[in-house]
């Protein structure tokens, strides 16, 4: 299997991301033109981690995206699927608690973390309601969740311009850099069947988030979801 359908099913999206763990993060800054680290900030930003907090970061891969949080003083964990990302992040960082789970049924008790964080997995998860569940529940009274993931240019014109990168500009630049370039095809297609912004937003207000807003990075192309769990009375 070198490509998983936009069925999902867990197994196959994880064989994908073990094959392209090695090169993962050039990549990304290749195919995002060099965005992706303007986006890591973003979040690095809207999470705020502080000494002492307990963070997860899901979808972590090779914890590129842990590393702003573990340097504010949080303990984080990088939790993510793909043992072949979570080997190659190891190897980078082997002080952190790297963990294998499913975001379907994270390996977490309740209400554990301050901040719950995803950065582009969200939409590689089976079922996102799930998915937002399980990290509604494994998050404290009055923690936030903070989600970045790719989304709808907001400008119909360049939306029409952004589509056809994705389809046809992509596949080609993740071939000549990328280990498993069908990997990155599934990738284009994911992000075309992802709900907007609204939707993803309504997603989160019927898993339980409270005080739900995004604001749009590069003009639309990735949307930062917050949200909060409700303190208790």
């Amino acid at each position: 299997m070198t490509r998983a359908s936009l069925e999902k099913q867990p197994h196959e999206v994880a064989s994908m991301f073990d094959g392209v763990a090695a090169n993962y993060d050039l990549t990304n800054d290749v195919i995002s033109l060099g965005q992706a680290r303007l986006w890591r900030k973003a979040v690095a930003a809207a999470v705020d981690a502080r000494p002492a907090q307990r963070i997860l970061d899901l979808a972590a891969g090779t914890a590129t995206s842990s590393q702003p949080f573990a340097r504010a003083g949080a303990y984080v964990v990088p939790c993510d699927f793909s043992l072949g990302m979570l080997k190659v992040g190891k190897g980078r960082h082997p002080w952190m608690p790297f963990t294998a789970g499913d975001g379907m049924k994270l390996p977490f008790k309740d209400e554990v973390f301050d901040t719950v964080t995803i950065s582009f997995g969200l939409r590689n998860i089976q079922d996102t309601e799930t998915a937002l569940r399980e990290l509604y529940r494994v998050t404290k009274p009055g923690g936030q969740v903070v989600i970045c993931e790719f989304s709808q240019p907001t400008w119909a014109p360049f939306r029409t311009v952004y589509t056809e990168y994705l389809m046809r500009a992509l596949p080609p630049t993740a071939r000549a850099v990328s280990s498993n370039p069908e990997a990155y095809v599934y990738l284009a297609e994911s992000i075309r069947a992802w709900p907007d912004q609204p939707g993803l937003a309504a997603l989160l207000q019927k898993a339980g988030w409270s005080k739900v807003a995004w604001r749009n990075l590069t003009g639309g192309v990735v949307a930062l979801h917050r949200a909060t769990r409700a303190q208790l009375p």
